[in-house]
């Protein structure tokens, strides 16, 4: 991990955070209905994480190995654009991203909990993982977060990030209700 200051600055410079899906936005829990349907589960307060950013100018994308109609669906109800699954190759698929938004892999960043995420993470300019990654991931991330993937590690994430760029209290400040002139 980098010194805090050092995983600020590079936060600071983000305009793409790419995340993973399974043990990063999921708690990596694979569900099947009987007639083969993947289901997972995911958390609301990981989900508004992603939109804050996308409100505030960073954009938040997808890059997952597994091919699930869940994710397509859930990141549709997000706003989120950018999704690629499926994806044998994730390093390529970084690459590909950020020359298709223009976007040097400095001001990118990626979430990630497995070994198939090292090369991604070792590529951009901010990296992080979910406090119950594997311990390559939890070495090498600039940044780890406290909470566990699926359980409010993304969203850790994105308050960090906005935090960083001086947007976190306005992002915030959006949902709190107003106070009248006489504190009421």
């Amino acid at each position: 991990m980098k010194p805090i200051e050092e995983c600020r600055a590079s936060a600071q410079r983000l305009k793409l955070m790419i995340f993973d899906v399974d043990g990063v936005l999921t708690d990596g829990s694979l569900y099947f209905t009987d007639a083969g349907a993947e289901i997972k589960v995911f958390n609301a307060r990981d989900g508004h994480g992603l939109r804050m950013l996308l409100s505030e100018g960073v954009t938040p994308a997808i890059i997952t190995g597994r091919n699930a109609a869940c994710v397509t669906w859930r990141m549709k109800s997000l706003g989120i654009e950018h999704v690629c699954q499926g994806v044998d190759n994730k390093l390529t698929a970084f690459r590909e991203l950020i020359a298709k938004l223009g976007v040097d892999a400095g001001e990118a960043g990626f979430m990630g909990d497995d070994v198939i995420d090292l090369q991604v993470m070792a590529a951009c300019g901010f990296s992080a993982a979910p406090v119950d990654c594997h311990e390559l991931n939890r070495q090498r991330a600039d940044y780890l977060a406290s909470r566990p993937g699926g359980r409010g590690a993304a969203r850790e994430v994105c308050e960090f990030i906005l935090a960083a760029q001086g947007k976190l209290d306005g992002a915030l400040a959006r949902h709190l209700p107003s106070l009248s002139m006489d504190g009421k």
